[in-house]
């Protein structure tokens, strides 16, 4: 029942392929599965034709059954040709849009609470289709050998025609352990499809290992601390335990080969000997004999190969997969179109948290508990708190990447998370402490933050005004210049060089398109950079708020006493709010965190340097 589910489910996905290259894969592997049938009443033909004693015009009688013999034959040698290269074809065109499809939905989920899901990531894993082992499967893999066998059956009906034609009985005999014998081997394929379902969890665990022991980032370490050999056996542990399963069915199925042979004997052993006994005896034709003994082994390839049968297991496995991530990317990651708000007719002016709790799921602790907050987009605010206060976790719920356990974040009263998110992440430009690092030009990792036409006036003004020109200008290739000395004429950036970079980016965002963002939100912004450039690049900052307002989140409180507003999040918590001058004056816990550090500028050899500017 699985299979007759699984089969209309696989021959849909064929869709991606095209009509005219679907036809045409269909017609060849049509006319390569009639070949046996064919040929087996040629041939019946020709051996009566032939059978003695011979008649006058034996040998013009002969023609006309060697000529359709010779044509069968050459036509199953044309289609073999044919079905490789358009298969292949089909196959690229459906497993294509089949990543195309996952791409998107991945992408395009609201939040990334789901991508850090352990059973997302692993169904992300099992749907790849990107085969990296002899054992996966994918749909492309699976949908053509669907269709091969949906022409296999046809072919099988001939051949049953063919052999009713000369005995009915022979129907029964030869089919019965032919359909045993197909369902005998897809139900092994099931399995090992399952069982490499399973192995899927390890691998991910191999996978960590796999990457780090070839990746130049971890090569460092790899080589400083002597890390290569126990790597890989860290990995290959993974392996053998997550593929213990796929390993022990694969070689119970070896042992259990002769169940397959042992019916392919059962339905020909006694068809043949019983034609050939009525051959002798008188009772039938050597014409009868000769059609049987052709038509009988080729209905059991008619059926279809192991291959076919794994790879249908397979995909259908993938398809099923496929619409369990698609489900749970969904899950809370759209807008009904009757709930949608109108879009913003001019800039947002107010952000505001109203009650704002949330708990990162499959803990129990709340990160942020509470919190009542107002963002206005023509003022500098700066977020300041110990590490694990909340505080890229409150920057995150801004972004809409999360939803809000409890309470909501609105942009002019309109509720964030009931409007299309591309509508709201459009208005803001947003650096992140973990930024990433892309293998690209550096113009390309600046255009990355607004996608769409390239503005080069943007693009310069943002290398300026977030520092990277000075960069830009020490680059082999300006902006041309690869960041990865992987590639060709590369090169690789320090710290604080990518993170002028990363602000370029978020600045670039500003800038360019056609709707201006209303905040730029910037987290740790200056981490990497030394005291007098993270002064100068605060000012640049500060002078454009009026236009764009600014969230900077920073430990450096010697940063961020110019802003307009400080809000200090303490336990998950908005604990004091006010000016620089306000909270010293407090006497709380800001009051006593910028003393500290106040103090290490004056005493330690960076203030020594640095503490003009950060006065």
């Amino acid at each position: 029942m699985g299979f007759l589910r699984n089969w209309p489910f696989l021959l849909r996905a064929l869709g991606p392929a095209g009509p005219v290259l679907i036809v045409s894969l269909t017609m060849v592997r049509l006319l390569e599965r009639i070949v046996p049938a064919v040929t087996a009443l040629a041939l019946a033909a020709l051996v009566g034709v032939l059978a003695p004693p011979a008649a006058p015009g034996t040998f013009a009688s002969a023609l006309p059954p060697i000529l359709v013999l010779g044509l069968v034959v050459l036509g199953g040698h044309a289609g073999e040709a044919a079905a490789a290269p358009l298969e292949y074809l089909a196959r690229s065109r459906i497993d294509g849009a089949h990543r195309e499809r996952i791409g998107r939905a991945a992408s395009g989920s609201r939040g990334i609470a789901a991508l850090e899901d352990t059973a997302v990531q692993v169904l992300l894993r099992q749907v790849r289709a990107d085969p990296e082992h002899g054992v996966e499967s994918t749909p492309g893999g699976g949908a053509v050998a669907a269709l091969r066998w949906t022409c296999g059956l046809a072919g099988a009906v001939l051949t049953c025609a063919v052999l009713a034609r000369f005995a009915w009985w022979l129907v029964p005999v030869v089919l019965v352990p032919a359909a045993a014998n197909r369902y005998l081997r897809h139900r092994w394929s099931l399995t090992g499809a399952d069982r490499w379902r399973l192995a899927i969890r390890g691998e991910l665990h191999a996978d960590v290992w796999r990457r780090a022991s070839v990746s130049p980032g971890e090569s460092k370490d790899v080589r400083v601390f002597g890390l290569g050999d126990w790597m890989v056996d860290r990995m290959q542990g993974h392996l053998v335990e997550a593929n213990k399963p796929l390993w022990s069915h694969i070689d119970r199925t070896l042992r259990l080969q002769w169940l397959p042979l042992a019916l392919v004997l059962a339905g020909l052993v006694p068809a043949y000997l019983l034609v050939t006994h009525g051959a002798v005896s008188g009772t039938t034709t050597v014409t009868v004999q000769t059609a049987v003994l052709a038509a009988g082994w080729s209905l059991y390839q008619a059926l279809g190969s192991s291959a076919d049968l794994f790879h249908m297991a397979g995909a259908a496995r993938i398809l099923s997969s496929t619409a369990e991530l698609r489900r749970r990317l969904a899950a809370g990651g759209t807008v009904p179109e009757s709930v949608r708000p109108e879009p913003f007719a001019g800039r947002v002016s107010m952000v505001r948290f109203e009650g704002v709790s949330f708990t990162y799921p499959g803990t129990d602790s709340p990160v942020l508990d509470g919190i009542d907050l107002e963002i206005r987009t023509d003022e500098l605010l700066a977020v300041v708190g110990l590490n694990g206060a909340g505080k890229s976790t409150l920057i995150k719920l801004l972004c809409g990447l999360y939803r809000p356990t409890a309470g909501r974040v609105t942009a002019d009263g309109v509720d964030v998370t009931a409007m299309p998110a591309e509508r709201w992440r459009s208005r803001l430009a947003v650096m992140f402490q973990d930024f990433n690092r892309y293998e690209l030009s550096a113009a390309e990792n600046v255009l990355l933050g607004r996608a769409g036409p390239h503005d080069p006036e943007a693009l310069e003004a943002a290398a300026e005004e977030s520092g990277f020109a000075e960069v830009l200008e020490r680059l082999p290739r300006g902006w041309d210049t690869p960041l990865s000395r992987g590639r060709t004429g590369g090169v690789d950036l320090s710290g604080g060089q990518w993170q002028q970079l990363v602000l370029a980016r978020a600045l670039y965002a500003v800038r360019g398109g056609g709707v201006p963002a209303s905040l730029l939100v910037a987290d740790e912004p200056t981490a990497h950079l030394d005291v007098r450039t993270e002064f100068a690049l605060f000012e640049r900052l500060a002078r454009r708020r009026r236009e764009t307002g600014i969230v900077l989140v920073s430990h450096r409180l010697s940063t961020v006493r110019r802003a307009d507003r400080i809000v200090l999040l303490d336990g998950g918590r908005v604990t004091e709010t006010g000016t620089h001058e306000e909270l010293v004056a407090l006497g709380g816990r800001y009051a006593g965190m910028f003393a500290v550090q106040a103090e290490r500028f004056r005493t330690g050899p960076a203030g020594a340097r640095g503490g003009e500017g950060s006065a």
